[in-house]
């Protein structure tokens, strides 16, 4: 894999991580005054791209304090052990439901092995390795960091994850959305801006939660989010509505699902729904290029509205 970035703004950089395909998973590195953190790592194979665009800035290992996964599905926090092991001075800030996967990751290993297998969980994420939990802070709502002059905040944000912390930098007055805000393929984008998809996966799925979610970050004004997947986007009202929407849309689609054969019918309805708002949208890709680059995470949120829905019969 060769190094890919982009430098944004406010000494903060995207870096493509390469998870399953380009353009799909990103993480970010922001610096200021010689101090650096990691939002979001990527996968184990990710760091060592890592080390070499801090080398490439003339920045060493140890000027590293912070590692901030947003939470710890594996495409954001998948090489966080890697980069613990790598950068000697760095803490750990992780969310307090997500601190203890990350100490002790066999449980994730075994999850995820038991889903994709074992060769294609190594093809995809390589070894995850412990933390050692004297470097991890458990950061809840409202907890701060500094680095160099800057304060980030740490906000608790459900709705995809119990355990998603998005981080709110007041220098860039953005946040680093993990995957609360959204995932926004640039294969998508139109002159009408970014294409808003919401990832329901996997299975934490939480409508009024993530309503709420949305509208508190909403209220920080922002003018930027950094998404993991993917890049950096200008907040808009519409964007955020369109989220909003699709809470709701998704809710109503998994409710009309036959419970004799739920998951195909809510892919189905998934697939459609997405197509519709693709054209919509103005994106020029064909239904068979839709497919494929949303096949991934239309599969992941038929499965996390099937859990929600059984859990909720449950209830």
């Amino acid at each position: 894999m060769q190094l890919a970035y982009k430098e944004l703004n406010q000494g903060i950089t995207c870096i493509e991580t390469y998870y399953r395909r380009p353009q799909l998973a990103s993480c970010y590195m922001m610096e200021d005054t010689g101090e650096v953190a990691f939002i979001d790592t990527g996968t184990a194979h990710t760091v060592p791209l890592i080390l070499e665009l801090l080398e490439k800035k003339g920045l060493a290992p140890e000027a590293v304090k912070y590692v901030m996964p947003t939470h710890v599905h594996l495409d954001h926090a998948g090489g966080t052990g890697q980069m613990m092991a790598a950068f000697p001075n760095a803490t750990l800030i992780i969310h307090p439901h997500g601190a203890r996967h990350m100490i002790s990751p066999e449980k994730i290993i075994a999850g995820a092995t038991a889903v994709y297998g074992e060769e294609t969980f190594k093809e995809d994420y390589g070894e995850l390795l412990s933390v050692d939990e004297k470097r991890v802070i458990e950061a809840g709502e409202s907890h701060e960091v500094t680095l160099g002059n800057r304060k980030i905040v740490c906000l608790d944000t459900p709705g995809h994850a119990r355990h998603h912390l998005c981080f709110w930098d007041e220098k860039s007055r953005g946040f680093f959305t993990g995957d609360t805000f959204g995932i926004a393929y640039p294969e998508f984008t139109t002159s009408r801006g970014s294409f808003p998809f919401l990832p329901s996966t996997p299975v934490q799925f939480d409508p009024e939660a993530w309503h709420q979610t949305l509208d508190r970050l909403m209220s920080y004004d922002p003018q930027r989010m950094y998404l993991t997947h993917y890049c950096a986007i200008e907040v808009t009202e519409a964007f955020a509505a369109a989220l909003h929407q699709q809470i709701d849309d998704y809710v109503a689609i998994a409710k009309q699902a036959d419970p004799a054969n739920r998951y195909e019918e809510i892919h189905a309805g998934l697939t459609n729904y997405f197509q519709g708002r693709a054209k919509a949208h103005g994106c020029a890709l064909s239904e068979a290029e839709v497919n494929d680059l949303l096949s991934l995470d239309l599969g992941l949120c038929a499965q996390g509205l099937e859990v929600w829905l059984q859990r909720q019969e449950k209830n």
